[in-house]
């Protein structure tokens, strides 16, 4: 394979330049620095860094007290953005920047994980309380709306009820449930694709279990 022949494959595998304003934002919770990678409160970044790279985008620039990436979801200039703000205070770095693209909470969609659903499993739903996720409350709190499409990760329950939470979501996913992360974290990718296209409900009928 030539030089030239190299090239054009890496420009092909190049996300395409959104066209127009940003219409839609996904947006994976978790908590910024190398101390949080992988751990289960990170399944939103995870997950958004597998859609990214469906798209051929690196979510790294910098904005809205995030890192971001343009795309193209279904003709739609898409934002992705992964909070750098720590958890507890997502809904910062949310509400700056649907005010900035001048957006309503119904054009957003959040990946996140959930304590309350078997590791493997995904629940998509349009709307709901915070369930007890402070990266949720903080986003209902500041947004001041509950209305916007999600993506629950499932992570999987404490060992006991004396286990410590915030141990449990806080630590690592152990190794034998690599391949099922990695398969959970594709469908979650497919099911933000489809919620960005305005499916939402194909969404829920393919990808809910």
């Amino acid at each position: 394979m030539s030089v030239f022949d190299i090239f054009k494959k890496l420009d092909a595998q190049k996300a395409p330049q959104p066209a127009g304003p940003v219409s839609f934002i996904v947006c994976g919770l978790g908590n910024p620095g190398t101390k949080y990678e992988n751990t289960r409160h990170n399944c939103g970044f995870m997950a958004l860094d597998t859609l990214a790279e469906d798209l051929g985008a690196d979510v790294k620039k910098l904005r809205f007290k995030s890192l971001t990436a343009d795309v193209t979801i279904a003709d739609r200039h898409c934002l992705l953005m992964k909070p750098t703000t720590f958890m507890n205070n997502s809904g910062e770095a949310v509400v700056e920047a649907l005010n900035f693209y001048k957006l309503t909470t119904e054009q957003l969609l959040v990946m996140y994980d959930d304590i309350s659903l078997d590791v493997g499993r995904l629940r998509i739903r349009k709307k709901g309380s915070d369930g007890g996720h402070n990266g949720i409350k903080s986003i209902i709190y500041l947004t001041g709306s509950d209305v916007f499409p999600r993506i629950k990760i499932g992570v999987g329950a404490k060992p006991s009820p004396e286990y410590d939470l915030a141990s449990w979501v806080l630590g690592m996913f152990p190794k034998e449930q690599g391949e099922l992360l990695e398969k959970t974290f594709s469908d979650a990718a497919g099911a933000a694709k489809l919620i960005a296209a305005g499916k939402t409900d194909e969404a829920m009928n393919r990808y809910n279990r």
